[in-house]
């Protein structure tokens, strides 16, 4: 029986105090794809919003696009790492299954005495990375966690598919989650939902050729159906995110940006006429960057802090959503 309506508002203590992103150089453009496969730029704007997205080099993968995020929080915000005790890290591109990509970044740069973790929630790995750490913060266990976003997406995408080669782009977000000084935290609301039974609707494969009675593609590339992945976000997604705004008590009115996942503009367009968010509430970054999975969010959120649109005080709702099929969401308030 479901009883996600009575989840309660949190009572956090934590902010982000800082945050990175990265991206590769190498662009893929849609002109680009056009001779690889039969399609068009016209055709791929119109449907999915996308002009052009990024690729990791040949010997560039997630652990140096997570590395080059962090470099990047800690260039523009002057944060130490030393006392980072626990890093999480939300991917499904790792470059290895194990050492995992937060114990490479560990090593990386060198923090002492942290735990690490990766987390596997496909394209909702941000946004539940986000609760997973205020959780840990919560529990006075620990005080500071470095929380990332990381997909080399390109790495997977199989460009002879045009249904999906259109879509898929490399890049990486990082934030420092701490505990707020006064006390009362940013973080308002959360909520999480999944139906495993989508699970074959979008995957990559490993070791079985099935998922549950469904036999599957076992090439390891990323295989979508579209349709399908579309219908359950305009029907459950956009329900998940008016549960959150329920949990917190608050209407899409009283929130100043929306994020969502990026997964493709026209989604992003529907869950806004869905849910009552205006057009200009959401931010995205999919025309220069594509479907990056668990870095979307933070990359669409850098953008707009980076060009001022968002400010200290904004109360933010992000909603990461993908292959499980999953969701996670929370509302936060931006302090920095």
């Amino acid at each position: 029986m479901e009883n996600h309506s009575v989840q309660p508002a949190l009572k956090s203590n934590s902010v982000i105090t800082a945050i990175g992103t990265y991206v590769p150089e190498r662009r893929i453009t849609n002109e680009y794809l056009e001779t690889l496969v039969e399609t068009s730029d016209e055709w791929i704007v119109q449907r999915t919003g996308i002009r052009e997205r990024r690729a990791a080099a040949e010997h560039e993968f997630t652990s140096d696009l997570i590395a080059g995020a962090i470099d990047d929080m800690v260039e523009r915000y002057g944060v130490t790492l030393q006392d980072v005790d626990y890093i999480i890290v939300a991917t499904s591109t790792p470059d290895t299954i194990f050492p995992s990509m937060s114990a490479l970044t560990q090593a990386r740069f060198g923090i002492k005495s942290c735990g690490a973790i990766d987390l596997q929630a496909a394209c909702a790995g941000f946004t539940a990375g986000l609760q997973l750490g205020n959780s840990l913060l919560l529990s006075g266990m620990y005080r500071k966690i470095l929380i990332v976003g990381a997909d080399a997406l390109t790495k997977i995408t199989d460009y002879t598919d045009r249904t999906t080669c259109i879509l898929f782009g490399d890049g990486a977000g990082a934030v420092l989650l701490e505990p707020a000084e006064d006390g009362a935290g940013s973080m308002l609301a959360a909520y999480s939902d999944t139906d495993g039974s989508g699970g074959h609707h979008v995957y990559l494969s490993n070791l079985s050729a099935t998922i549950g009675e469904y036999g599957i593609l076992d090439h390891r590339k990323l295989v979508q159906n579209g349709r399908e992945v579309y219908r359950w976000a305009l029907s459950q997604v956009s329900e998940g995110v008016s549960k959150l705004l329920d949990i917190a008590g608050m209407k899409p009115s009283d929130i100043s940006w929306f994020i969502p996942h990026n997964a493709n503009q026209r989604i992003i367009d529907a869950l806004c006429e869905r849910i009552g968010f205006r057009e200009e509430q959401a931010l995205s970054s999919i025309s220069r960057y594509g479907n990056t999975s668990a870095a979307s969010i933070p990359l669409a959120l850098d953008d707009a802090v980076k060009d001022g649109r968002v400010k200290a005080g904004d109360t933010l709702l992000m909603h990461g959503f993908g292959g499980g099929l999953t969701q996670a969401g929370v509302i936060m308030r931006w302090t920095i």
